[in-house]
């Protein structure tokens, strides 16, 4: 082998050691960015007829588990969408008010009924009569706060399937650009690991909005679909659209003044599960409306409930109490929980609540026959209070007949929301029921929440330490580099002390 030789092999071996150098220090910088893998340094031996001419530094590469990335954002939706619904729920929890504390609905019922009770024992006392009064209109304004609080959510739900919208379409064009630009270098035989953690990183936040399969193709480029199969172009500017809602009690998706998530034409809205997205048009489109129909439905039973004992306390504003009985069966009342107020009949002459608003024909099937207390009747007339107190806050209409049944399944302005329990038979147990069991759905978020995250973690905490920077093993390649660099320097130093005793030989 000639010096020439040698030299030139010592300088690929110092080459090599150089590129090596510089991407352990390239990990080692990266050790504590989130879901960055190891890059790999790549080289070969070179040989001419057999002979070993050095070595060839590749492009480095890295060595990512797909099925462990996979795991990972299916994850990373999980636990995106489990925090939204969490945050809206735990917003709506505050506003009802914990369950027997005083200020949620069945509680201010309790008040109410209370009240009629103290009236019960004095019908004459212009202060109870006012009392009753005023403790129903706190019911009533508690119910309004409620579904005022339902609808405001569903609105910021709304704004944030418009917003996430935008984000998604900025992520997909991230990757997009990004998947140009590796085509490209891997066409060129460049390395293109830092653009793929850097893609990574962006299909990872994907992810968080919106359930996504990934599936790398030969030439570098990346192929994202939904978790349903929709594939999500990354070429193209803006692929999905959809316009932004005013959401109002009776509004829904579709065709109820709420639009589609649009993709080249075609409604996709279906398609958009997982992640914070898909729990928005959740919460939008089924979770909260369900609340808010069991609220109405609440709402309508209340009303009607006094009224058929002859006492209008609950109304619409304009002092009627809207029947049911339509198609879909709630469709004369959606959104009543956020109209319902004390009559303003009642409220001009308090005395009402112990005299009564209105006569009752009286059925075999409903409440009994009542006719209301006259102008200048008896000042201690009782009738109608014992009837508000023995049936509208009870489980019979009059003796031996059942009240009306309260509709859990069909609601909503679609007539396909089904409320998650059976309603009891009297007031206070449909109220109790009713917010209970909102409370239980928000607290499984909650604690599903928790789980997701700690699987999240150590689906992450697995990956690092497959993939990621193991900053022991890089200071040991370190070392072992060092060493080489070194032997590699001796032996250029040798060739250049035998170059010179050449020339000495030579020249001399």
């Amino acid at each position: 082998m000639s010096l020439d030789s040698a030299l030139a092999i010592a300088n690929s071996g110092l080459t090599n050691i150089s590129a090596q150098l510089a991407l352990v220090s390239h990990n080692v910088a990266n050790a504590s960015t989130p879901g960055y893998v190891t890059e790999i340094a790549n080289q070969q031996s070179v040989t001419a007829e057999g002979i070993g001419m050095g070595v060839a530094t590749g492009p480095a590469t890295r060595d990512v588990g797909a099925a462990m990335q996979a795991g990972i954002y299916d994850q990373n939706a999980v636990v995106g969408g489990l925090q939204t619904t969490k945050t809206t729920l735990s917003a709506l929890d505050t506003v009802s008010g914990t369950p027997g504390q005083g200020q949620d609905v069945a509680s201010l019922l309790g008040k109410l009924q209370d009240a009629f009770s103290t009236l019960a024992a004095d019908p004459t006392n212009q202060t109870q009569q006012s009392s009753v009064v005023a403790a129903a209109q706190t019911l009533a304004g508690g119910i309004n706060t409620l579904a005022n609080a339902y609808t405001a959510q569903r609105q910021t739900a709304e704004n944030a399937i418009a917003s996430g919208v935008t984000s998604i379409n900025q992520a997909l064009a991230t990757i997009g650009t990004l998947s140009d630009q590796i085509i490209r270098l891997q066409a060129a035989g460049q390395s293109t690991a830092d653009l793929e953690n850097q893609r990574d990183a962006a299909v990872s936040g994907l992810s968080q909005q919106v359930g996504i399969k990934v599936l790398e193709q030969p030439n570098g480029d990346m192929l994202i679909t939904t978790a349903s199969g929709t594939t999500l172009p990354i070429h193209s500017a803006d692929p999905l659209s959809v316009t932004a809602a005013n959401v109002q009690p009776g509004s829904y998706y579709p065709g109820g003044g709420i639009g589609a998530i649009m993709l080249g034409g075609v409604d996709v809205t279906q398609q958009m599960t997982g992640g914070s997205l898909g729990a928005n048009l959740t919460l939008r489109d089924a979770t909260l409306p369900t609340n808010q129909a069991e609220l109405d439905e609440f709402s309508q039973n209340l009303a009607s409930r006094f009224a058929a004992q002859g006492l209008t306390l609950f109304s619409d504003p304009s002092g009627s109490v809207p029947a049911g009985g339509g198609t879909p069966l709630q469709s004369t009342y959606v959104g009543f929980a956020a109209a319902i107020t004390v009559n303003p009949a009642v409220v001009a002459s308090p005395s009402l609540v112990r005299d009564g608003t209105n006569a009752i024909i009286g059925s075999a099937l409903g409440a009994s026959a009542f006719t209301p207390n006259p102008a200048g009747g008896p000042q201690g007339f009782s009738t109608l209070i014992t009837r508000v107190l023995n049936f509208t806050f009870g489980t019979e209409a009059q003796s031996g007949v059942a009240q009306p049944v309260s509709h859990t399944l069909g609601l909503g302005a679609t007539g396909t929301l089904d409320a998650p329990y059976t309603a009891p038979a009297d007031l206070s147990g449909i109220a109790s029921t009713m917010l209970a069991s909102q409370a239980q759905i928000s607290g499984t978020a909650t604690t599903a929440l928790g789980t997701a995250q700690a699987v999240q973690t150590s689906l992450q905490s697995n990956a690092s330490a497959a993939q990621g920077v193991n900053i022991d093993a890089q200071m040991s390649t370190m070392i072992a580099l060092q060493n080489a660099y070194g032997a590699n320097a001796k032996v250029m130093a040798g060739v250049e002390q035998m170059w010179t005793a050449l020339m000495s030989a030579v020249t001399g």
